[in-house]
């Protein structure tokens, strides 16, 4: 009988550090737990989740005053929305400003504990910022933007260790709905003749994500993993069914519903692996929706021209 392996185990595998955290061995990466490294890591969570909101919220903390008086004094309802995620990009710039001073003091030998009220106004910032991050829109009209947005505050106001346990079992997770998105393609596709090439390739795109999605963006292995992952997304969004010439209209147009699934389903992976945190709701539409079409095609799906 197989030991379990209890989470948080760290062991070397095939020459990689990696932790263990809810069925997946994920890189691990050893940190200081200072407030230097705290810094970093908002600075990073920030940049992340700037990137992917709507445009034009990534407000200057020094622009927090101004936008928060245009806020209150806005009756539209629309344009006040707007505004509550620019105060949202502020607060949470602000906070990290005065993060950063509070780092500068402390490598120049200057003692900041926790109840300093520097550090106060700082989590001010962060518990506003995630308050107003309510009003903001994801790019791609994604779930899991609570979820980033509230990084930078649960980075901030939770120790080091706990926090990244927390970013491991996300990982974890994330890794899990991926897998599940893989497997259900490869049921209903992989025996299909005009979509084995493409199971293929979101395979590919797969594997290629959970390993981008456990790699930081500092550690040289990224220069060979990220380039891997993006091809293979842009392999899958540009993929298309192998339908002969002398294919009938009805192959065309199961060529196309097949095709368009495989398309979705590269674009969730793609969103995963980028976002690191679990869609679960997004996933389990598409996997009955893959479910839904084997059902409803399964008898021309497998057959062969």
């Amino acid at each position: 009988m197989l030991q379990e392996v209890a989470n948080g185990t760290i062991r070397e595998i095939d020459g990689q550090e990696r932790i263990y955290y809810e069925g997946y061995w994920i890189r691990h990466y050893n940190v200081p737990n200072n407030l230097a490294y705290k810094k970093r890591l908002i600075d990073q969570l920030t940049r992340r989740v700037f990137h992917h909101v709507e445009p034009g919220i990534n407000t200057p903390g020094d622009k927090l005053e101004e936008v928060r008086r245009r806020y209150e004094a806005e009756s539209n309802a629309s344009r006040k929305r707007v505004l509550a995620a620019m105060l949202a990009g502020a607060l949470l710039n602000r906070g990290a400003d005065i993060l950063s001073h509070a780092v500068e003091l402390e490598q120049l030998g200057v003692t900041i504990k926790p109840e300093n009220e520097l550090l106060k106004e700082c989590g001010l910032c962060f518990m506003g910022a995630l308050e107003y991050g309510k009003y903001i829109r994801v790019k791609h009209g994604r779930e899991g933007l609570e979820e980033l947005w509230g990084e930078p505050f649960r980075a901030f106001s939770t120790p080091v260790a706990r926090f990244l346990e927390s970013r491991y079992i996300k990982i974890a997770h994330t890794m899990r709905e991926i897998d599940e998105l893989l497997d259900k393609i490869n049921e209903v596709f992989a025996r299909a003749p005009m979509f084995g090439r493409q199971v293929k390739l979101i395979e590919e795109l797969a594997e290629s994500g959970k390993n981008a999605m456990e790699t930081l963006r500092s550690d040289p292995a990224i220069i060979e993993i990220w380039p891997c992952f993006v091809s293979a997304a842009e392999r899958v969004a540009d993929c298309r069914p192998a339908i002969p010439g002398n294919a009938t209209r009805r192959e065309h147009a199961l060529g196309k519903r097949g095709i368009d699934i495989i398309h979705r389903c590269g674009t969730l992976m793609e969103d995963l692996a980028n976002y690191r945190v679990p869609m679960p709701k997004t996933t389990q539409t598409l996997l009955e929706d893959c479910e839904q079409f084997r059902l409803r095609y399964a008898a021309r799906l497998y057959r062969g021209f």
